[in-house]
């Protein structure tokens, strides 16, 4: 059965995409849930009449995209949770508690969904995250997770600072957090 998209569906298209789908699919959910309309002579000739505002709107939406992502792209948030005995978490982080330190820490408010975890966090570190923006635009935070997180992320941002400091001579640092959550920091001399 042929329909018309009113709004993206993820993994099928976005508004204005006439797409074929099951019947059953079509009439149980999409018509019913306001998502899509039949894609009959009268609203195929509407569809072309509208092409142009979809368009306008689909750039819009991809600029917000490109906006966002250039926002949340190797972004620090801080999850501060408790930490057992060699870096295991009582409990684990979640998609939700990621969503809520990005919207802490960032002021941008992310769907838990949109949060791509794989499997939840359940040592503490330094973790990168992706997070779906729209449709193929997807950015990587990077959550710090532990009761010291941010003595971790200042540790690091020090060690960063070091590195990328004018000198004399060419440095290099490199830092890394231990199973107890302490980060070491080394700091040694280049030879040119």
């Amino acid at each position: 059965m042929k329909v018309i998209l009113l709004k993206e569906l993820k993994g099928k298209g976005g508004e204005g995409d006439v797409i074929d789908v099951a019947p059953g699919f079509a009439n149980n959910y999409l018509l019913t849930q306001g998502y899509a309309v039949l894609a009959t002579k009268g609203n195929l000739k509407q569809l072309e009449q509208r092409r142009n505002n979809i368009a306008k709107r689909e750039e819009t939406r991809l600029a917000n995209a490109q906006e966002l992502k250039a926002k949340l792209d190797d972004a620090r948030v801080v999850v501060d949770v408790q930490v057992g005995e060699e870096g295991q978490l009582f409990g684990s982080v979640t998609s939700t508690m990621v969503a809520d330190a990005i919207q802490k820490t960032l002021d941008v408010e992310i769907d838990k969904r949109r949060v791509e975890l794989g499997k939840p966090i359940k040592v503490a570190g330094v973790h990168p995250v992706v997070v779906s923006i729209y449709r193929d635009i997807k950015a990587t935070v990077l959550v710090v997770v532990g009761d010291e997180a941010e003595e971790t992320i200042d540790a690091i941002d020090e060690a960063i600072e070091i590195a990328e400091s004018p000198a004399d001579e060419m440095i290099e640092a490199d830092g890394q957090i231990t199973e107890d959550g302490d980060v070491n920091v080394e700091v040694t001399e280049v030879e040119e």
